[in-house]
């Protein structure tokens, strides 16, 4: 492992930084020591975030810029990556992700799909087929999956969302059973409401629409699932938390929420 002094340096990587619950998480983890691989589309927003991640925590950052559904684009992009880095790579945080649209299944876009599809699914297999190899060659690892409630209930709406949502919680539980050997946790993390750029980016820079989902109601925050990241990935070496459900206290299921009057 690289030594700053006498404190042993590891390494993290966590897709979609640029905003939101990737960037609390980027953030988060620079706090606890590590050096960060930062991805997204955007940037000029991950050279903000590293900016702050080397200012405040004394760390260093590595930017990825790229977009997890370009398979090319990803592999390419990995490969820059100086080996110093690979070979502490201890923690993956796979929060590339997005909803587009609510509308009834049949009235929906097709292209929205396939973003969905892209992003949801075969990005976060893109990034951790290469990740989960990285991680065999060094005996150790923990890949944290960001999937959501959309991935235990089906909502009205949410079709295909939802269906990208639960292959991410299968991928979760098959990637757990195939890299057990190697050493390798794998957790996922399914928030409920969390007040963020998501419903922005699903209702299409509709801010009324997006204000409207949190309206009455005191949602999560990005920094309480970075929190919860933080607890499954400080646990002990024989403690792996597989799966997490968090939501708002006036939220049960995506249909059921108690808004203030």
């Amino acid at each position: 492992m690289i030594r700053r002094g006498t404190r042993e340096i590891r390494t993290a990587m966590v897709t979609g930084a640029t905003s939101g619950i990737g960037r609390a998480t980027a953030l988060m983890l620079a706090r606890l020591g590590y050096n960060v691989i930062i991805t997204g589309r955007r940037l000029t927003l991950l050279q903000d975030l590293s900016k702050e991640i080397e200012k405040t925590s004394g760390v260093e950052s590595y930017i990825l810029c790229f977009d997890v559904r370009d398979k090319h684009d990803v592999f390419d992009s990995y490969d820059i990556v100086h080996e110093s880095w690979k070979k502490h790579l201890h923690i993956l945080v796979n929060n590339a992700g997005l909803a587009l649209g609510a509308d009834s299944f049949e009235k929906c876009d097709d292209n929205d799909w396939d973003t969905m599809i892209d992003t949801n699914i075969k990005g976060l297999l893109y990034v951790s087929q290469l990740v989960a190899n990285t991680m065999k060659e060094n005996g150790y690892g923990h890949i944290v999956n960001i999937s959501s409630v959309a991935g235990k209930h089906v909502y009205y709406g949410g079709n295909v969302y939802c269906a990208t949502k639960h292959a991410v919680d299968a991928l979760t539980q098959a990637m757990r059973v195939d890299l057990l050997e190697h050493n390798i946790k794998v957790s996922s993390v399914s928030p409920g409401m969390v007040n963020t750029e998501f419903s922005l980016v699903r209702y299409k820079g509709d801010r009324e629409k997006a204000d409207k989902v949190y309206e009455g109601v005191k949602p999560l925050s990005a920094e309480d699932i970075a929190s919860a990241i933080e607890f499954i990935v400080t646990r002990p070496d024989h403690v792996c938390i597989n799966d997490m459900l968090i939501m708002p206290t006036q939220q049960a299921m995506p249909y059921y929420v108690q808004r203030d009057k």
